[in-house]
């Protein structure tokens, strides 16, 4: 497509840039730093209100209502990058389960759900993974059995991010324990607050604890909480799983860490000259830029096939994978870059942005295995991709 700019789409970027320059108060360095989770619903209201978060989600269901247009889209990315603004709140709940509700949902779960989660009143987290269920997430075995009008849950999940903070979870459970096992899945909506629910962090190499154990014992649930219908959790749960990898694989994202990134080898220095001048850091700093560049592009990609109904194909499968080695990559030239400083961590004087550089590093590292390994990632895009044979399955004994 023809990625000139208009002078309507000129008018749209000085536009944004006003906005942005109107609510600089409201994320500034520092601002609001006493009520970060008020600030950040606050700030979420207002990009609602004017068109630059939930765009194109109808208005029905609590979003701006806005036509999809890919160039409005990129100017809008650019210019909260440049002006280092946050694109808003961006959680399983807004990333993953709003779209795959637009999707699936029934209007009564559009209804419910949609907008308190947009808004952020609403935390979600998501219950795939299983002890034994990670990489063939359909050998699930947590179940639900029917009694009267509710299900009854038992079973345990793992990796569940944000389950210690989380109002709901959208959720996979066995629900017809004789049919096949991609068949046997239904896909629940339903409280962490339910009695039976235990929920136990797992704290990783960060030293927090992103994930969590969760533990349903006898947990009663409505049988009106199903997506889409019994036994169709395996299509739904695809569905999310799409919206994840995008998630996970956001070019904005990763070009805003690129730009920190440059900032920082700016001010950084090695006997009186900034990291920048070196050819060596300077060169690494370009190989990532250019693949940056080559995310965003491939992020255009999807959102042509977005607008046009078509699948994404190969520009989807390659999202993920692409976007956390990407990021993984970036924290580790940042590393590189304070030098001696890299390795510290947690707190001290010397310490740069917080520690976020290190904290990313070792984050990261865990998202290129969280959200389906990059192993399986390659296998996904070698098969479905590129029409490769399937990998061989190993004999029975």
């Amino acid at each position: 497509m023809d990625l000139r700019l208009t002078p309507e789409m000129e008018a749209f970027r000085d536009e944004v840039r006003g906005f942005l320059e109107a609510h600089r108060d409201h994320y500034a360095p520092g601002a609001a730093a006493d009520r970060p989770r008020e600030a950040a619903l606050a700030w979420q209201r207002l990009l609602i209100e004017h068109g630059y978060a939930a765009r194109t989600i109808p208005k029905e269901y609590g979003g701006y209502g806005a036509q999809p247009d890919i160039l409005k889209t990129r100017i809008i990315a650019e210019e909260f990058t440049r002006a280092g603004a946050p694109r808003g709140l961006a959680n399983q709940g807004i990333s993953m389960l709003v779209p795959t509700l637009l999707e699936v949902g029934s209007e009564e779960q559009k209804q419910a759900w949609i907008g308190k989660t947009l808004r952020g009143e609403v935390v979600w987290c998501q219950g795939y993974s299983e002890p034994g269920a990670g990489s063939d997430l359909a050998s699930l075995q947590t179940k639900a059995v029917e009694d009267g009008d509710d299900f009854v849950i038992s079973g345990q999940k793992i990796w569940t991010s944000t389950a210690a903070q989380a109002d709901m979870i959208f959720c996979l459970v066995r629900t017809e324990p004789d049919a096949p096992k991609h068949d046997g899945i239904s896909y629940l909506l339903f409280s962490m607050k339910t009695p039976g629910i235990e929920v136990r962090p797992l704290k990783t190499m960060t030293g927090s604890a992103e994930f969590n154990e969760v533990f349903f014992t006898d947990v009663r649930v409505p049988k009106s909480s199903v997506v889409l219908g019994r036994g169709k959790g395996w299509f739904v749960a695809n569905a999310t799983l799409k919206h994840e990898r995008g998630m996970l694989g956001d070019p904005n994202a990763t070009e805003a860490r690129l730009h920190s990134l440059i900032e920082l080898m700016k001010t950084e220095t090695v006997d009186g000259r900034p990291l920048i001048a070196d050819p060596v850091f300077r060169d690494r700093a370009m190989a990532l830029q250019s693949k940056v560049l080559a995310m965003k592009f491939n992020g255009l990609r999807g959102l042509t096939a977005s607008m046009r109904g078509e699948p994404a194909g190969m520009a989807g499968l390659v999202v993920k994978l692409q976007g956390c080695e990407l990021n993984h990559q970036i924290a580790a030239l940042a590393i590189d870059a304070l030098g001696e400083l890299g390795v510290l961590y947690e707190d001290g004087p010397h310490l740069r942005a917080k520690g976020s550089w290190q904290w990313n590093y070792m984050f990261d590292l865990g998202l290129i295995i969280g959200g389906g390994t990059a192993q399986i990632q390659k296998n996904i895009i070698s098969e479905r991709g590129l029409g490769m044979p399937r990998e061989p399955k190993l004999a029975k004994a």
